[in-house]
């Protein structure tokens, strides 16, 4: 039968299925082919003695066809064909894809135990790979300290300005409303019992001790952590770390050692900021809502808050910058060259910044109350 230009001819011979194809088998086609070779015979033979165009979209459908029917059980053999079209025919052969089966996946306790294994040592290669960066990074800085003339002071001012000076506001506001928060709910608790004065104690030792710089270094995970990787993956996208190695350049001196040292740098700063904004939030909501006035709110807050709290709070920032930024440059090393990776390792450093600082936050908490601190 005849369909747009391609000739179908269908035959038998012996056992096998004569299918006689002449005429041009290329793109404009392939749907009639595939509607013609839709149905695989046991055993076929494909005459090819009258196609005097073939294209590699053509040999495709007869390769396709011929994985259909050697699924089935049975063979396809060629009659007719020139060299070229028996040449197009290889290589297309040799380039179709090949299911591999899976092998069946154990069950019960044997798959528990083994998902079980896999996580423990892919967690374990993943932290072995972090303190690899980090052993990175503390090189790096020993040698910039022996070679200042390698120090890359306008990009640590850069960083700076992006990790530090940027992050004020938010930090803020932040530490503000937690402070408003803390001084409306502790209020709300403690006068049922009439103490409504130790708010400012609650309100202190919270926002000192804890909630300060912890929400700190939560937001600059989000901020900063994402920043790192984004920045890092997209050069590595585009091989410029690989141009920076031809060029003689250390992508450790020149890309990590600045992001975390302005970390370490602005962390305890913000971390200061956001002590001092949740204090005045405390105190303004106590004001409204006790009547504490803010010269009663400093004198209970210098007679009944030790300067400990402050150094513990303030103690915890440079780990946390430590955290952030080796995740951060870590992360951002691992990106592949597609779109989709550098999105994927950005979602992951946040979630695994995040999750370290509130991880160390808690060792730290640990650690201070078996020393009396």
């Amino acid at each position: 039968m005849g369909t747009q230009g391609l000739q179908v001819e269908r035959g038998e011979s012996g056992p096998e299925e004569v299918i006689g194809l002449s005429g041009a088998l290329t793109v404009q086609h392939l749907a009639a082919l595939h509607a013609e070779l839709e149905v695989a015979p046991p055993h076929a033979l494909i005459d090819l003695t009258g196609v005097t165009r073939i294209d590699t979209a053509g040999a495709w459908a007869l390769a396709e066809f011929e994985q259909r029917v050697s699924a089935a059980g049975g063979a396809v053999q060629y009659r007719g064909a020139t060299e070229g079209a028996e040449l197009l025919l290889s290589t297309v052969r040799r380039a179709m894809p090949i299911a591999e089966e899976l092998p069946a996946r154990p069950g019960g306790i044997h798959a528990l135990l083994e998902t079980t294994g896999r996580r423990v040592m892919g967690a374990a290669g993943f932290l072995g790979g972090l303190l690899e960066y980090l052993g990175l990074f503390l090189a790096g800085l020993f040698r910039v300290m022996r070679h200042p003339r390698e120090f890359r002071f306008t990009s640590l001012v850069a960083h700076c300005d992006d990790v530090g000076l940027k992050a004020v506001p938010i930090v803020s506001l932040m530490a503000f409303l937690i402070g408003v928060v803390l001084a409306f709910q502790g209020a709300t608790q403690l006068r049922q019992f009439g103490a409504e004065v130790f708010v400012v104690d609650l309100i202190a030792i919270s926002v000192l001790r804890e909630l300060g710089i912890l929400l700190t270094a939560i937001i600059v995970a989000g901020r900063t952590a994402s920043a790192f990787t984004a920045a890092i993956g997209s050069m590595k996208m585009r091989q410029e770390i690989d141009a920076m190695r031809t060029l003689g350049l250390d992508p450790v001196t020149v890309l990590f050692v600045p992001r975390i040292l302005a970390l370490l740098l602005m962390l305890p700063i913000l971390g200061l900021i956001a002590d001092l904004m949740g204090l005045f939030g405390g105190a303004l909501m106590s004001w409204i809502e006790l009547g504490i006035s803010p010269s009663m709110f400093r004198t209970r807050l210098v007679a009944d808050v030790d300067v400990s709290n402050v150094i513990v709070g303030l103690v915890k920032a440079p780990v946390f910058a430590v955290i952030i930024g080796v995740v951060g440059c870590h992360a951002g090393m691992q990106v592949k060259g597609d779109a989709e990776s550098l999105g994927r390792m950005t979602s992951s450093a946040v979630v695994t910044a995040i999750f370290a600082v509130i991880v160390a936050d808690a060792l730290f908490s640990i650690f201070f109350a078996e020393v009396g601190l």
